[in-house]
């Protein structure tokens, strides 16, 4: 949870080297941390005999439990800049990627696909929670039993189809994509004869369809021979797939 969340500060900032001490995390912190809390997210700060400062996020089943100091050590890795609107930032941006609870993930999630496994090779459904301009991942937990999880997944696939998107035709290729968080693209694609039929609307009716499909990033809608080459010129890792094989892609 604590690391890997403070990324892209610009050129300036990555070639700064200032450290982000605890003493200035812990005051800002103060002012920043009570306003976040909400009536379901819980945050405390307090003073650890071991590990001095600790911020803990109790959200229904999960809770979070950090030390400051690793906090301090991540921004200063990720070259966050020491100024309070700048720690303030990245701690806010820190609280919202916080683990999603079931409960959040059966009344807001929504189904998009994701890669599987590291490797990117093999695309699949996996429940999201939208925050902001964010979309984090929903993993079960242990408490969860079998169908209780497919309940879940059932409920977010009916409401991807109500996510909406955006359309535009290049030539024989039709772009989807959302318009403030790009995985949320892929949503459309749990009912996608809608796709097709707002390709066919805007007056793009390919033959053997197939996506290709680059997570968190627009789909790409074409003929077999156009998507064929899209996915081959494409610098990103990306999966090219016929119509009929999206119904069969599993849930990760």
């Amino acid at each position: 949870m604590s690391g890997g969340f403070f990324a892209g500060s610009g050129l300036l900032q990555r070639l700064r080297s200032v450290p982000v001490t605890v003493a200035d995390l812990r005051r800002v912190a103060d002012e920043v941390l009570p306003g976040l809390a909400t009536g379901r997210l819980r945050i405390t700060l307090a003073d650890d005999r071991a590990d001095g400062a600790v911020v803990v996020l109790e959200e229904d089943e999960r809770r979070v439990r950090t030390p400051l100091r690793d906090l301090a050590e991540d921004m200063t890795d990720a070259r966050v800049g020491s100024t309070p609107e700048e720690l303030a930032a990245a701690l806010t941006a820190w609280v919202r990627d916080r683990p999603v609870p079931d409960g959040v993930a059966a009344e807001t999630g929504v189904a998009v696909l994701d890669w599987t496994d590291r490797t990117e090779t093999a695309v699949g459904w996996r429940v999201v929670v939208r925050r902001g301009d964010r979309a984090l991942p929903w993993t079960p937990s242990s408490a969860l039993d079998r169908r209780a999880v497919d309940r879940v997944r059932e409920a977010a696939a009916e409401r991807s189809a109500a996510v909406g998107g955006q359309l535009r035709v290049e030539g024989p290729v039709a772009l989807w994509s959302h318009p403030e968080v790009p995985v949320l693209a892929s949503a459309v694609l749990v009912a996608p004869d809608l796709l097709l039929d707002r390709m066919a609307a805007a007056g793009l009716d390919p033959h053997d369809p197939q996506v290709v499909v680059t997570p968190h990033s627009p789909l790409a809608c074409a003929g077999a021979a156009v998507a064929a080459r899209l996915a081959g010129e494409t610098g990103e890792a990306c999966q090219r797939l016929p119509w009929r094989q999206i119904a069969r892609l599993r849930w990760t």
